[in-house]
């Protein structure tokens, strides 16, 4: 697609809708928890939600209270921060929950200490979407040391009402809405983030070891494909997180640009005033303490069994929902006559993976990215998906209220630039089978921003800025990363200032989140505005 050098509506066309790509991604919700009552039908869509259905998951017959009601009925959420605590996100937590399979031997175990099949499937065999309440039950007694109350654990079973999320409901409907859209993997952020932008994760399938993201996953990305093609790119990361997911998944294949393509939000907000974003723009939420990106309330430090009670809710939907509105209205006053547009740019708002949130529609087989590859990690074998998160399509050039029904997935974006931008080869097999989103363009005159949807977050109660200066938490994803550096450090003869000499002394939040900070000032310097201090890391 050419660019455009018209001023105004006057001269656009939505052949020049894809110019410009800005993605977000962000955290652990499924489609049926935040926008399963976002149409029903009395509003006359084909919309695959939750009004109008009977929707349960059984009790297992071992769960100390409440077996006698057999299953929990599938209702609204009653607070901003259910599900909390947070739901188990791994394989073979996923499993469980699509499968309704646990071994007695797994049962009351976290993430690794989860042994082999790992709750996994036969082959072929049909996911049932009725083990939510078996995993989450399973998973609290865990982390509390004793088995949660019907009322705990039923709050799995819950999901919310637009006029609890208005600012992802008002785009959704105010746009287009994808209520096929399907994650890649059958767990965790890490192998879902890379297949968004690589179309595959190098075999790996849950977050931790750490190193094995920042030493293993090679694979092409969808950021060297780009500069192959002479196409412009830049990770825009959420204040104040000052390293990047992105970053650190493809380590081995962009270490090289950290120093110039990883920037703070606020810049974002800058590129898209004066029209000057790339040609792709790829936006991170704050990730560390799970703060603006809708993930579920994470009260646990870092080891579990260790809960800090109020910390980290309501950060899980209002904090999520306020980035989104700064992100859309940067999106909307996008009005330069020249350069990058809203006519000529496209804003694409997806999850990673559902995180352990309910969801009915049994996701299917996909090819594996590269058949010949040997087993995965775990055993898994890349031939399922994960199942359903958001996702949304806002342009001038979609229509109000349009929902797409066809199957799409985390790689359709690779598939939509290779196709629009003429970027050669699939990556993998993945994103070769995947559907473009081309088709959601039907307008021939594109939508005037003034009759665009106002966005009006709730307000973000102010203590969760006070834990986020603090460092009183770290959600999961903070907590893999504390790790694997504090590994890749002891690998590579890395000095940091704070971290023990002892790889098995004890480091509370506080000091770990301050070790990462001191890590990656290096790594990430244009996140870091101030220089590195005497006590930044140096290689020993």
């Amino acid at each position: 697609m050419s660019k455009d050098q018209g001023s105004g509506m006057a001269g656009q066309s939505r052949d020049n809708a894809l110019d410009h790509v800005v993605v977000v991604v962000f955290e652990n919700r499924s489609l049926d928890n935040v926008l399963g009552r976002l149409y029903g039908p009395e509003d006359g869509k084909t919309f695959e939600g939750v009004i109008g259905k009977d929707l349960t998951n059984p009790i297992p017959e071992w769960a100390e209270h409440g077996a006698d009601r057999k299953v929990v009925p599938y209702t609204v959420a009653t607070d901003m921060d259910s599900p909390n605590p947070d739901t188990g996100e791994e394989y073979p937590h996923t499993n469980t929950q699509l499968f309704n399979i646990l071994s007695e031997a797994n049962r009351f175990k976290l993430g690794a200490e989860i042994s082999a099949p790992y709750n996994a499937p036969a082959p072929g065999q049909a996911p049932t979407m009725d083990g939510f309440v078996t995993d989450y039950i399973s998973t609290l007694t865990a982390e509390l040391g004793r088995q949660p109350t019907y009322e705990e654990y039923s709050q799995v079973m819950t999901g919310f009402t637009p006029e609890q999320i208005p600012v992802l409901s008002g785009l959704a409907r105010g746009f287009g809405v994808f209520d096929h859209w399907f994650c890649e993997v059958p767990s965790q952020t890490f192998t879902n983030r890379s297949f968004w932008t690589a179309a595959t994760a190098s075999g790996f399938v849950v977050n931790e070891p750490v190193p094995n993201w920042l030493g293993q996953n090679t694979a092409e990305t969808i950021f060297n494909r780009l500069e192959q093609h002479a196409k412009t790119w830049k990770v825009y990361v959420g204040e104040p997180d000052r390293f990047s997911a992105t970053g650190l998944i493809h380590y081995p294949r962009l270490k090289d640009r950290f120093g110039t393509h990883f920037v703070p939000f606020a810049q974002f907000e800058a590129d898209a005033a004066s029209g000057d974003l790339p040609d792709f723009s790829f936006i991170e939420p704050c990730l560390i303490l799970g703060h603006g990106d809708y993930h579920p309330a994470v009260s646990r430090a870092l080891g579990h069994g260790v809960v800090i009670p109020g910390v980290d809710p309501p950060s899980s939907i209002l904090g999520g929902e306020a980035f989104l509105a700064r992100i859309y209205n940067a999106y909307k006053g996008m009005q330069s006559p020249a350069g990058a547009n809203v006519w000529n740019t496209t804003l694409l708002i997806g999850w990673d993976e559902p995180g352990g949130t309910f969801d009915h529609v049994p996701p299917g087989p996909v090819p594996p990215p590269d058949p010949s590859a040997p087993v995965g990690q775990l055993g898994f074998r890349f031939d399922r998906s994960g199942y359903r998160v958001p996702a949304i399509i806002v342009s001038p050039w979609v229509a109000e209220g349009e929902v797409f029904n066809e199957e799409h997935r985390h790689t359709s974006l690779i598939a939509t630039l290779r196709e629009q931008w003429a970027l050669g080869e699939p990556l993998t097999a993945r994103d070769g089978a995947a559907r473009s989103f081309s088709h959601a363009f039907t307008l021939d005159t594109p939508r005037d921003p003034a009759t665009w949807p106002a966005t009006d977050p709730r307000p973000v109660p102010p203590y969760i800025q006070d834990a986020l200066a603090l460092g009183k938490a770290l959600s999961t994803v903070g907590k893999a990363v504390f790790n694997g550096i504090r590994a890749y450090a002891e690998q590579n003869n890395i000095v940091i200032e704070g971290l023990p000499a002892d790889p098995n002394a004890e480091v509370p939040p506080e000091q770990a989140l301050h070790i990462v900070h001191n890590f990656l000032a290096i790594q990430f310097p244009l996140l870091h505005p101030a220089a590195p201090g005497p006590g930044a890391p140096s290689t020993g």
